[in-house]
């Protein structure tokens, strides 16, 4: 019994250590294959498990072949062999030969990646060798471009029968062939059109084109025909000569003939009418005075922004530094730095801002107006910058909230000042002390107790009265 298990063993490891990349090549349709044809050459590349990185398929030489690779998109494939399952990608290489006989393709090798036990490892497979033969019954007599079907079509950008002398007539020659890349399609043959000047734009090709869910390639040729008379020209007709691969017959694909008439041109510019002296001077006149006065205002315009412009310049310059210099900008940016600046630019600034509120330093500062809270932070951002004490971090948010509350009380206190005193109280008070009696000092010294302290307003009333009872006196 270990025997056969033993056995067994062997025979699955064996499968597994034989799964190895390989490749195989097959040519499609290769029965009576032509000269000139279109040769489909499908490659499959076979990893266990999956690629890493995918195949790179190569070019390589075959003699009297011209060997291309188109930009298809490749197929993934699936396949299991002795148990084991394979992930595959196919691609195609065109290949065209270009005389009978037998050709050989060689061996290619093709990198690739794939997985072992899930590990990514590099390796090369080659493609087998393949040889077909290009000749048999159905060769034609001489080489002609053979294709799976042809079309061959002409338009023109405008009639050629209603042209003027001196214009261009654009003619544009599409040529359609199933299965086969453009570059691989030969041009038509145009000859040439006798009393018309022809023009070759480079021809333009596409591949990949769908017809009828089949894919083809297009080559097309943009000619341009001119002329400088008038008259009646023949562009010639077109003989497109191709080889039907699926019907094994020899074909010809034509474009008629084209008439071309060319009619005199008409005058393009019309003659001036002549005017007499008066009235050629009468037309210019009035044409003179709106030039000059048109030259005059762009004139007066350009000397007005260029006294304007530097004056604007200062004045903008002015407005900026003022708004730079006034204490609101200093105090947002004094905000603005202790939000997001370090330690020492935050307490730079506080210093500055003390500067500005008249203070020698930031403890005069805060002994005359500073809050409990603004003193603590304060106290604690000195230790951390002068003491090298590590510990907490400073509340920036509530030295914020106690210095804007600060420059509130600041602006209050100055909204609440009293204004300047009134001039005309002045005047009233001149008259108050010339035409009121004198109070007796013993009413005044009754009435003392009752009147201190007295109000600043009073103050300056009894200042103004001295005032002007010495005014009056110098007057008498």
């Amino acid at each position: 019994m270990m025997r056969f298990a033993l056995l067994f063993w062997l025979l699955i490891s064996g499968s597994a250590l034989a799964a190895e990349p390989f490749a195989r090549a097959a040519i499609e349709g290769d029965d009576e294959i032509v000269p000139g044809q279109q040769v489909r050459l499908t490659v499959d590349v076979f990893v266990p498990d999956f690629f890493t990185s995918p195949p790179q398929f190569p070019l390589f030489s075959v003699p009297n072949a011209m060997v291309t690779l188109p930009e298809e998109r490749s197929f993934n494939l699936t396949q299991t062999i002795d148990g084991v399952q394979y992930s595959g990608i196919r691609r195609s290489y065109a290949v065209v030969p270009e005389a009978a006989g037998p050709y050989t393709l060689p061996d290619v090798p093709i990198e690739l990646g794939y997985a072992v036990d899930g590990k990514p490892t590099k390796a090369t497979v080659i493609m087998p060798g393949i040889s077909f033969t290009v000749g048999g019954n159905a060769l034609p007599e001489e080489p002609v471009f053979a294709t799976h079907g042809l079309t061959i079509e002409q338009s023109f950008d405008r009639d050629p029968a209603k042209l003027k002398a001196g214009d261009a007539l654009l003619r544009t020659i599409t040529i359609t062939a199933l299965d086969t890349q453009a570059m691989m399609i030969p041009p038509a043959e145009l000859g040439s059109a006798s009393g018309l000047q022809q023009y070759m734009k480079p021809p333009r090709i596409e591949d990949g084109i769908e017809i009828n869910r089949e894919t083809a390639g297009r080559h097309t040729e943009t000619i341009v025909y001119t002329t400088a008379a008038a008259g009646t020209f023949d562009i010639p007709a077109v003989s497109y000569p191709w080889f039907d691969v699926d019907s094994k017959t020899r074909k010809t694909a034509t474009l008629p003939d084209v008439k071309v008439t060319v009619g005199t041109a008409t005058a393009r510019q019309a003659i001036a009418p002549r005017l007499s002296q008066e009235e050629n001077s009468s037309f210019r006149s009035p044409r003179i005075w709106l030039i000059a006065a048109i030259a005059v205002v762009l004139t007066a315009a350009v000397l007005i922004v260029r006294w304007l412009a530097p004056r604007f310049a200062a004045w903008r310059s002015k407005r900026r530094n003022l708004r730079h210099n006034s204490r609101s900008y200093r105090f947002h940016r004094m905000k603005q730095t202790i939000k997001a600046g370090n330690e020492t630019a935050v307490y730079a600034a506080l210093q500055a801002w003390a500067s500005e509120l008249g203070y020698r330093t930031i403890a005069d500062w805060l002994a005359r107006e500073g809050s409990p809270a603004l003193r603590q932070q304060i106290d604690l951002l000195e230790r951390k910058l002068f003491a090298a004490q590590v510990g907490t971090k400073i509340d920036r948010a509530a030295i914020v909230k106690a210095v804007t509350r600060r420059g509130a009380v600041i602006d209050e206190k100055k909204r609440s000042a009293l204004p300047p005193l009134n001039p005309g109280r002045w005047r009233i008070a001149c008259l108050m002390a010339l035409v009121m009696p004198k109070i007796p000092q013993s009413a005044s010294r009754q009435n003392a107790d009752s009147t201190r302290p007295i109000t600043s307003l009073r103050y300056h009333e009894a200042q103004e009265d001295t005032g002007a009872r010495r005014q009056t006196n110098t007057l008498r």
